[in-house]
């Protein structure tokens, strides 16, 4: 039987799927409870929150479509069909909307007027792979990472051969020049800024394909990364996938594809401590913070898409 909408069965406050595991997790947790706001999706990934309209984006990858959600009164409708199996969505600082196109194998950005302008599909003249997931700075560069997932094959776009390595890359704004600025990956996933953008985190979701389950580091210098370093590699045999930071600079990231007692959302302290756990009954692939207020964390978990309000503030949110 599946889950109705609304909180989740056996609901009391405070939640108790709201795990802590430190002191330091205590202040983010609310009087609120994991509410199930949508359903009936095969992959649900990629969300971003318009706080300008008061509504959720995100992909439903396998489906070919992107969906829309209304906070005021929960409609769920088609925001976009086909959608080329876009994956993974961010908004720049104009708020116009990025996103990563599995089967087209580009980035894009929806202009405000409604047409898409493609930012890039090629890098030294050969196709990109499939880009994943993207972020903004501040000086509006777009950060994306080209794992590759949408070529594997038909489910979640086409089956064809990467033509260049696994890459994470950054779009210069002036330029419009594409370069690598990490190509140590096995499968390089979602990734975020801390919220003075001194620092990325980038996902490796490569332990099906013989590598690791961590989240890295790096130090953000201008247009290159240095110092890269694990900040949290605890996710065997399961993985994580994306991630955002809070106002504090606390890590969340999404978990699942193991152990179900750990499917749903973790957050890390900047030291790397693990400090809290928001135990979903799907395992969850992507994340982003919204609400008027940016303390409403959205999580896309499988087939369903879940809300938590929390006593924390989503960094760079739009």
């Amino acid at each position: 039987m599946s889950l109705p909408l609304g909180n989740l069965p056996d609901t009391r406050y405070p939640d108790p799927r709201v795990e802590r595991l430190d002191p330091r997790f205590a202040y983010k947790q609310g009087n609120a409870a994991i509410e199930r706001i949508a359903t009936g999706f095969r992959w649900a990934e990629g969300p971003v929150y318009f706080r300008d309209g008061g509504f959720l984006v995100f992909s439903d990858i396998p489906n070919n479509r992107m969906m829309r959600w209304l906070e005021d009164d929960g409609h769920l409708s088609v925001f976009r069909a086909p959608s080329n199996y876009t994956n993974g969505n961010t908004r720049d600082r104009e708020g116009r909307l990025i996103s990563c196109e599995h089967d087209a194998r580009r980035v894009t950005r929806t202009e405000l007027d409604g047409r898409i302008t493609v930012l890039i599909d090629r890098f030294e003249g050969k196709p990109l792979n499939a880009p994943n997931d993207v972020v903004v700075s501040s000086d509006g560069a777009v950060w994306f990472t080209d794992p590759g997932y949408g070529i594997d094959g038909p489910y979640e776009g086409h089956k064809a051969e990467a033509e260049l390595p696994r890459n994470v890359y950054r779009l210069d704004p002036s330029s419009g020049t594409a370069s690598v600025v990490a190509d140590t990956f096995v499968r390089p996933n979602g990734l975020c800024f801390s919220p003075d953008e001194r620092l990325i985190y980038v996902v490796d979701s490569g332990i099906s394909h013989g590598g690791p389950a961590q989240i890295r580091r790096f130090d953000v210098d201008g247009a290159r990364l240095r110092n890269e370093r694990i900040f949290a590699d605890d996710f065997a045999p399961g993985m994580t996938d994306g991630l955002r930071t809070d106002v504090d600079g606390n890590v969340w990231c999404s978990m699942g594809w193991a152990d179900p007692a750990e499917d749903g959302v973790r957050c890390y302290a900047p030291d790397g401590d693990l400090i809290g756990k928001v135990h979903l009954p799907e395992g969850c692939a992507n994340l982003c913070f919204g609400g008027r207020k940016k303390d409403r964390l959205f999580m896309c978990a499988s087939t369903s898409v879940y809300a938590l309000y929390l006593n924390a503030r989503g960094a760079m949110t739009p």
